[in-house]
């Protein structure tokens, strides 16, 4: 009795459930003399789901092989949970025998461990000391330790989830630190994967987003886990995933595979195919509402053998995917938010620009053209009047400059050709040695056709490639035309170099000029080739638009 009770208040003193599992076997060994014990925890559809044995040495159990699921005499105590004390278990018609390796047991004696109304497992004796047979005794202090043992049990699983709140609470808090602090979207999901695998006990921990617009599939954004850096960036094809499926359900989803995440058919490993990973058994998988219509997914898997996630533990992965959906909509909202108050500071330039520069520079061409009426310099009247034509220049490359600055919003459709087009030039001044000039006038984007502007991105790379590699020059100018009526694009191409019939660039018209021309006759257009008396190389592309 005295060993009774000390057991019993022992029990009571541990918080941490594996610890208060282990002291119950080894205090029931103890107390009844048994040689071996066992503790079963009883999981889904009425099999165990963890077995704790006392008196076998790591060595010998690891010979023995898997641990027993649930069968023979085990099973008979799972389907009728009273006490059952045999003196010879394996004359019992449920006797499934040992595997090999097994040592041998005869008597047996095995009491339901019961937490409240709830059958939690069961405790397993064999093999009483001494050749003696488990008597009447045993059984009565075996079974007042299993309700001592049902006590404990429920208060660690007390303890467990007020901790595990706790955990959560401070991992809520830090996470909305956080988001309130503007922090990048990739660090906060980080964040996220990291804390959700501490509270849920997960070994990996992944955030799933679409693909693309239209791609249904997955691509690992964030992952978190020794594997994490190969996880990252894995595609799941999300018809053949619980993540995909989730990804377009409303409710999580929660599998357990025995030996890895193969186990389901619906699931797909992120890691793990070569043969070179840890193995992945149970996984969650909740959805993350990103639109409408757009879902990604929140992934947490556990080592294979390990328990599979609860019902408290799915909870607080769906938590922790709302938080994560929080922070794609917050990034989101920052990003339309920077954009728009990029597309007002273009406005504001562009209207400063028309109302100030253009306006000043409109009034001195004004002045200057007219005070050449009075000089009597034929050459000071010349430059003056070159300067007037410069004015003008100047005035139509600010003009561009605004309408470019008003249209770089309207691109929905993607960029746009007033867009696109200082790229290709920017690309082409790493072969060039220089930066080209541009200049693009008229309507552009709302004007010549997506196709037609890919031909002029196109024949632009091809000239200025050809100026790089042929003409050796020191400047060139690309000059883009769209009239006010819409009815053709011209492009043309300048450099200052040896032009065309002096750079021995003979190859040019059956190579990079053929395909420019071949692009034009497409449209019924035309390319042409001057050699200007300055100097150098122009080209000129033009092809006519359709009519609205």
């Amino acid at each position: 009795m005295q060993g009774l009770l000390d057991a019993v208040t022992n029990l009571g003193r541990g918080l941490e459930l594996p610890q208060v599992l282990l002291g119950i076997v080894e205090a029931a060994v103890t107390l009844t003399d048994a040689e071996y014990g066992a503790l079963g925890v009883i999981g889904d559809e009425q099999r165990l789901s963890q077995f704790l044995p006392v008196g076998i040495a790591d060595e010998l159990a690891s010979r023995v092989g898997q641990a027993p699921c649930g069968h023979g005499i085990l099973g008979e105590l799972i389907r009728n949970p009273v006490p059952l004390r045999l003196t010879d278990l394996t004359r019992h018609p449920n006797s499934f025998g040992f595997p090999e390796h097994h040592p041998p047991m005869r008597t047996f004696l095995g009491v339901p461990v019961r937490v409240r109304d709830e059958v939690f497992g069961n405790l397993y004796l064999t093999e009483k000391r001494g050749g003696g047979r488990f008597d009447a005794d045993d059984e009565a202090v075996l079974s007042t330790l299993a309700n001592a043992a049902g006590v404990a049990i429920d208060n660690a699983r007390m303890y467990h989830v007020s901790r595990r709140r706790e955990r959560w609470l401070e991992a809520l808090s830090e996470i909305t630190r956080s988001l309130f602090a503007g922090a990048e979207t990739l660090e906060v999901l980080h964040l996220i994967a990291r804390r959700a695998s501490e509270v849920a006990d997960a070994e990996l921990t992944a955030v799933l987003l679409p693909s693309g617009v239209g791609d249904d599939r997955l691509t690992v954004a964030v992952a978190y886990d020794h594997d994490a850096e190969r996880a990252k960036g894995a595609v799941l094809p999300a018809r053949k995933s619980p993540a995909g499926l989730d990804a377009r359900a409303d409710a999580p989803e929660a599998t357990e595979a025995t030996e890895d995440s193969n186990g389901d058919p619906r699931s797909y490993p992120l890691v793990g195919e070569d043969g070179g990973s840890t193995a992945y058994g149970p996984t969650v998988d909740v959805p993350l509402p990103l639109g409408a219509s757009t879902r990604g997914a929140l992934r947490l898997s556990r080592h294979a053998g390990r328990p599979a996630f609860d019902d408290t533990e799915v909870a607080l992965v769906s938590r922790f995917a709302d938080q994560a959906a929080i922070a794609l909509e917050l990034a989101r909202r920052r990003a339309e938010s920077e954009e728009l108050a990029i597309l007002h500071e273009r406005h504001r330039i562009a209207r400063d620009l028309h109302d100030l520069a253009i306006q000043r520079l409109f009034a001195t061409g004004m002045t200057l053209q007219s005070a050449t009426r009075m000089i009597e310099s034929p050459d000071a009247a010349e430059r003056v009047s070159r300067a007037v034509k410069d004015l003008d220049t100047t005035v139509q490359i600010i003009r561009s400059t605004i309408f470019e600055l008003r249209s770089a919003g309207d691109d929905r459709g993607g960029p746009g050709l007033r867009r696109r087009l200082p790229e290709t030039t920017r690309l082409a001044a790493h072969s060039l040695g220089f930066s080209p000039s541009l200049r693009i006038d008229g309507p552009v984007d709302s004007t010549v056709p997506a196709d037609v502007a890919e031909h002029v991105l196109a024949v632009t790379a091809e000239a200025l490639s050809n100026i790089a590699r042929h003409a050796g020059a020191r400047r060139a100018e690309v000059s883009l035309t769209v009239p006010t009526a819409g009815d053709s694009v011209t492009l043309m191409v300048t450099d200052d170099g040896a032009g065309m019939l002096t750079s021995g660039n003979e190859a040019g018209h059956t190579g990079g000029l053929a395909n420019m021309r071949s692009r034009a006759e497409q449209y019924g257009g035309t390319l042409t080739v001057e050699c200007p008396a300055a100097g150098g190389t122009r080209i000129v592309w033009r092809v006519s638009l359709p009519a609205d």
